[in-house]
C-alpha cells in the first residue's frame, strides 16, 4: 500500500505514536534514572540500542565512544534527514535525580530527547510511511553535548580516544554526518504553559581555557615570602576579568565564567600549582575573539603581579547556532496543525539567552533547527530543573518532528531538495575540522 497524501501519512504517524506513547514516556524516564556524563553514557547507549533494534533497525554503535546511528531507508532515493537526540547528563549532585556516585543528573532534559527520537523512529518504520518517503531518516544519538569534565576529555584526547571534546564535533570529524543533508532535534526548556514549543533564536559561540599558574612552594607560616603564590595569581586574574566586564558590549552577549579546579595541595604550603578552568562566550566568533584577548591579558596580569608563570591552553568550543528558516516554517506549520495556532512561540533569529550548543557547529555545514518544548520548571542546569509534562515533552515532540520529516520527504522530497538547493554552508566538513584543530593552542607566559 502506497499513500502519497500527506494528511493520511500524518494521521498514520500520529496514531502510531499515540499507541506507543506509554512506552515512549517510560523510555525517557528510564534514561532519567541512569544519568551519565559525556563520553561515559554506556548504560544509556545500551538501553537505546536495544530500543532501536526492537524496531528492526541496524544500529551502528561506538561512534565517538558512545554515540550511535540508525538509518530508516525510504522506498525511493532522496535526501537524508537527521533526527538527533543527546545522550549525556550534567554534574548536579544536589538534583533529586542525581547519581549517588558521579553526581550526574538530567538537569538539562536530554532524556526526553531520547524518548522523542524513539517516537519518530516508531512512526517512520511503519511500512506504509517508509514506502512514501523519497529519502532516508538518520537517527543519531550524540554523546557529550555538555562541555564539561575538560581535564578528563583532554586525557581522552591525549590517548587518541577522541580529538574534539563534544559529541557532534567528533561525529562531524568522523564522517557521521557526511550522508546527512539536514538535521533537527527538540530540546526541553522552561516556560511551561499554553505554548507547547518555541522556535527561533540563536546561541553563543564559546572557547574554554585551561589556565595553569606555576609558582613556588614554601612553608606558609615560616617562609611565605620565599614562595610564589599561584593561587593569589589566579585570584588576581579573576579580579581583573571582573573589572573588564563593563567593556563588553551588550550586543556581544558576552559571558565569562570559570572555576578553580585545583587550588593547591596543602593548606600549610604556598600553592605552587593552580588550575583555573575558564569559559568565554559571545554571540559571534569575532566578538568571542575580542573578549578572549582581554581575558588572556588578565591571566597574564595575575601572573606578572605575583612573579608566577602561566600556561594558557585554548580548547576549541562551539560555534553560534544558525537555524534554517525554511525548516522552521515546516516545524511551525506542523505544530499548529496538530496542537493549534497558539501552540508555538516564534522567537526572532537574533534572540540569544547566552547558552551554547554543538548544534551550532552542525549549523555551519548543513541546515538545522533546534526548537524547544516548553515542558520544564526550575532553572536549566539547576537542582530544581524537572520535566512537568512528559507527554508533551516526548509524545508531542515526536509527533511534530515525524510530521516535519514527512513534509520534507514526500512528493519526491520536493521540500527537502528546495532547502538544500538554497542553503549556503559557512564551512565544508573538512574546513570545519581544520578550523577546529587550529583553535587548540597552548602558550606559556613567564615573568620577565
Amino acid at each position: 500500500m502506497n499513500v502519497s497524501n500527506l494528511p493520511e501519512l500524518r494521521s498514520i504517524a500520529m496514531q502510531t505514536i499515540d499507541e506507543s506513547s506509554g512506552s515512549l514516556v517510560d523510555a525517557a524516564k528510564c534514561v532519567y534514572a541512569i544519568p551519565e556524563t559525556g563520553f561515559n553514557e554506556r548504560k544509556t547507549s545500551n538501553f537505546v540500542q536495544k530500543q532501536l533494534e526492537a524496531l528492526g533497525l541496524f544500529v551502528e554503535t561506538g561512534i565517538a565512544i558512545t554515540g550511535m546511528k540508525a538509518v530508516i531507508k525510504g522506498n525511493n532515493p532522496g535526501p537524508t534527514i537527521g533526527v538527533i537526540a543527546e545522550l549525556d547528563a550534567l554534574r548536579v549532585p544536589s538534583h533529586p535525580g542525581a547519581d549517588d556516585t558521579s553526581g550526574a543528573a538530567h538537569a538539562c532534559g536530554h532524556h526526553i530527547q531520547i524518548g522523542a527520537l524513539l517516537g519518530v523512529a516508531t512512526a517512520l518504520v511503519n511500512p506504509i510511511l517508509k514506502e512514501s518517503l523519497s529519502g532516508n531518516v538518520a537517527l543519531i544519538l550524540a554523546p557529550a553535548e555538555e562541555f564539561i569534565d575538560i581535564e578528563d576529555r583532554l586525557t581522552k584526547r591525549d590517548n587518541d580516544e577522541i580529538e574534539f571534546l563534544s559529541g557532534k564535533q567528533e561525529m562531524i570529524r568522523l564522517g557521521t554526518f557526511d550522508e546527512v543533508d539536514m538535521a533537527m532535534m527538540v530540546h526541553s526548556s522552561t516556560g511551561y504553559g499554553k505554548a507547547y514549543f518555541s522556535v527561533g533564536g540563536t546561541t553563543n559561540a564559546h572557547v574554554t581555557h585551561q589556565v595553569r599558574y606555576m609558582g613556588k612552594s614554601a612553608h606558609a607560616g615560616g617562609f611565605p615570602y620565599m614562595g610564589i603564590n599561584a593561587l593569589q595569581a589566579a585570584m588576581l586574574a579573576n579580579t581583573a576579568i571582573n573589572t573588564q566586564r563593563e567593556t563588553f558590549m551588550e550586543s556581544q552577549v558576552g559571558r565569562v565564567h570559570g572555576i578553580i579546579s585545583n587550588g593547591g595541595t596543602s593548606v600549610n604550603a604556598v600553592p605552587d600549582q593552580v588550575l583555573y578552568e575558564g569559559r568565554i562566550r559571545a554571540g559571534t566568533v569575532d566578538a568571542l575573539h575580542s573578549i578572549e584577548e582581554k581575558v588572556i591579558r588578565c591571566y597574564k596580569a595575575g601572573a606578572l603581579a605575583m612573579g608566577a608563570s602561566v600556561k594558557v591552553g585554548s580548547v576549541a568550543g562551539y560555534h553560534p547556532l544558525t537555524q534554517n528558516t525554511m525548516m522552521e516554517k515546516l516545524f511551525i506549520e506542523n505544530a499548529k496543525r496538530i496542537f493549534g495556532q497558539n501552540s508555538i512561540v516564534i522567537e526572532p533569529p537574533d534572540q540569544n539567552y547566552g547558552g551554547s550548543t554543538d548544534m551550532g557547529d552542525l549549523s555551519k555545514i548543513m541546515p538545522v533547527i533546534h526548537p524547544y518544548t516548553r515542558t520544564a520548571s526550575g532553572i536549566g542546569h539547576g537542582e530544581d530543573y524537572l520535566i512537568q509534562d512528559y507527554s508533551r515533552a516526548v509524545v508531542s515532540s515526536a509527533k511534530v518532528m515525524a510530521s516535519t520529516v514527512l513534509a520534507l520527504l514526500i512528493d519526491n522530497a520536493h521540500k527537502a531538495k528546495e532547502i538544500t538547493s538554497q542553503f549556503k554552508p559557512d564551512l565544508t566538513p573538512a574546513q570545519y575540522v581544520k578550523s577546529q584543530r587550529e583553535r587548540f593552542t597552548t602558550t606559556t607566559y613567564r615573568p620577565e
